[in-house]
């Protein structure tokens, strides 16, 4: 029963995102591949002191990408970018079955449906993939400061 609800907000999200598109002024572009199963998505942030204002993404990929792609910009748009970052931390953490407190899970909100992917190596990547191009933007964001 579990398992058909995530699958069905999977399915939702890699349907009918509401944050597919491009956003033509984006402060930060990142572009992620992944060659084994041909992800290929780009994520557009808009940043303004240090907040996440609006995002967007584009390109193609499996359902689990796409869905937690959108899934992830669901609970980044409107966080500062440090807390953004933590969030990914925290994704991470989970990906790698490493413990995470009640709050933390919590955290996580809907992106807790991807949990299961640890123990599914080859669908790692596909999960991870908009995770790790946020990561990678917020870091150019920091350096950049």
């Amino acid at each position: 029963m579990l398992d058909q609800m995530y699958t069905e907000i999977i399915l939702e999200h890699n349907r009918k995102s509401p944050h597919k598109g491009v956003l033509e002024n984006a402060s930060y572009v990142e572009r992620g591949h992944n060659p084994n199963c041909g992800d290929d998505l780009t994520l557009h942030l808009e940043i303004h002191e240090n907040r996440i204002e609006n995002a967007k993404f584009s390109g193609s990929g499996c359902a689990i990408s796409q869905a937690s792609m959108s899934i992830m910009l669901d609970l980044v748009i409107g966080e500062s970018v440090d807390d953004a970052l933590s969030l990914t931390g925290l994704f991470s953490k989970m990906i790698k079955s490493e413990p995470l407190s009640t709050d933390e899970k919590q955290r996580l909100q809907d992106a807790q449906i991807f949990e299961s992917l640890s123990k599914m190596p080859a669908r790692v990547k596909c999960g991870t993939l908009g995770w790790h191009c946020l990561r990678v933007a917020l870091f150019k964001k920091k350096e950049a400061q």
